[in-house]
């Protein structure tokens, strides 16, 4: 499995300097390339290579490998709008500036690691940079094999996205842990932890109050606040979602669970119905990055994560399999059961994903052999 960790570099100003004429070059070869591709509607990196990697090392002082990272770069930029369906079928292929602060991408033979310092390409030679190294950084280098690596520029300073592939954890034997993801409460799981999202709504209800008048205000002065807060508002949301992703599989592995069952929410925004207010509220939450996060953090510790259809998981009883009358986190059911509704959902996610993997006996089949 491949992990990425972000790595800040201690420059000197005279690094800092050559790395941001780096990167200015690079922004500027990439979008010569981008012309190129755009024109011939090419987005296959072998393609492109013969369509611009001439063009590119006239027109730049970009080094030959590094002129390679370039149609890299352009291609990876093509990946994603065709991944997100906004690559037309006809006519050119739209152009993706690239701009001086842009991501810088670099392979095996444009860096190297000797020990703490990191060893980088520039267009005046190779910089040594010591590398500002945690815990978590420290124990994936010491796992993984380093593999391709972006720089980019941040207001704190340089910071070094390093790709490691690092071998996978084997997989754990246990019984099956359910969450249920929903807006009140973040997460609840089917051992009864409750993680509230009264906070983060409030949050994100005042960022979107904030949001509201910026853009009825108009100026430059509040458009340029306006793009601070909504980078404020995401980087919360994910600190969030990070917490309670480390949360829910802190305590499957404390429960001694193998699987962890989570929700099936394709085209979930498309089912939503409710006043206009709600919707915004609800189309702006990030569930499936929640899920993302478990997933590939699952991954890491040896778990196994499976996707159930929700449905009627919320009014359903875990104890008899009726339906129960539900107000608001309270579920009665006439058999007597009486639990937290979102708890009650984990459970009957929990059961669903029992059922998926599950093995399965040998059907029995009838003696028709001839006496």
């Amino acid at each position: 499995m491949q992990r990425t960790v972000s790595i800040k570099l201690t420059t000197t100003p005279e690094q800092s300097e050559a790395l941001s004429v780096l990167a200015s070059e690079f922004a500027r070869g990439c979008n010569l390339a981008m012309g190129h591709a755009s024109e011939k509607r090419c987005t296959n990196r072998v393609q492109l290579h013969h369509l611009a990697y001439y063009p590119v090392r006239e027109k730049t002082r970009l080094g030959s490998q590094m002129a390679c990272n370039v149609m890299r770069a352009v291609v990876g930029a093509y990946k994603t709008l065709k991944a997100n369906k906004r690559l037309p079928l006809e006519g050119p292929l739209p152009e993706v500036v690239f701009g001086d602060r842009g991501a810088v991408h670099f392979d095996k033979r444009t860096y190297s690691i000797q020990g703490d310092t990191l060893s980088l390409y520039t267009l005046d030679g190779r910089i040594r940079a010591p590398m500002a190294l945690g815990g978590f950084q420290r124990e994936y280098l010491e796992r993984g094999t380093p593999k391709e690596a972006k720089l980019v520029q941040k207001n704190k300073g340089w910071f070094f996205n390093l790709v490691l592939d690092v071998p996978a954890e084997a997989p754990r034997a246990g019984g099956v842990l359910g969450v249920d993801s929903g807006e009140n409460n973040i997460a609840a799981t089917s051992t009864g932890k409750v993680f509230g999202g009264g906070k983060l709504r409030y949050d994100r209800d005042r960022f979107l109050a904030l949001r509201g008048r910026l853009q009825r205000n108009g100026s430059q002065s509040a458009k340029q606040l306006l793009k601070r807060v909504s980078g404020r508002e995401r980087r919360h949301v994910t600190q969030v979602n990070h917490e309670v992703s480390k949360a829910i599989i802190a305590e499957a592995l404390a429960c001694g669970a193998g699987v962890i069952a989570l929700e099936k929410l394709t085209h979930i925004r498309k089912r939503i119905q409710a006043g206009k207010r709600l919707r915004s509220r609800l189309h702006r939450w990030a569930w499936a990055q929640l899920q993302v996060m478990i997933a590939y953090k699952a991954e890491a510790a040896g778990l196994r994560v499976v996707y159930v259809n929700p449905a009627y998981s919320s009014q359903t009883c875990a104890a008899c399999g009726q339906l129960a009358s539900r107000n608001k986190h309270t579920l009665s059911c006439t058999c007597g059961n009486r639990a937290h509704a979102d708890v009650n959902a984990a459970s009957n996610l929990a059961r669903l994903g029992e059922t998926a993997v599950s093995s399965r006996d040998a059907v029995n089949r009838p003696d028709v052999g001839v006496a």
